[in-house]
């Protein structure tokens, strides 16, 4: 799920809620929700976090999670076997 569609599932006040979550200014938040910017490589570890894992990393950084999380694709392979 896209950031920006778990932002518009969760209704009003969730940017706010989110930022405070993961110790991010609100302003910045809204950016990465909205596409204007993306989603530092450091955030996107907590956003996982306090989605509760519905916004995955792969999500966030889906064109090179696995230059930044190689780990990842091990537990791809072993949810397949």
């Amino acid at each position: 799920m896209t950031l920006s569609e778990y932002i518009n599932a969760q209704g009003r006040g969730a940017i706010t809620a989110l930022a405070k979550q993961i110790g991010a200014p609100t302003p910045d938040v809204s950016r990465w929700v909205s596409g204007e910017r993306p989603v530092p490589i450091g955030r996107c570890v907590a956003i996982e976090a306090a989605t509760s894992g519905v916004v995955t990393r792969k999500d966030l950084k889906p064109s090179d999670w696995l230059r930044f999380w190689p780990e990842l694709a091990s537990q791809d392979e072993t949810a397949e076997a």
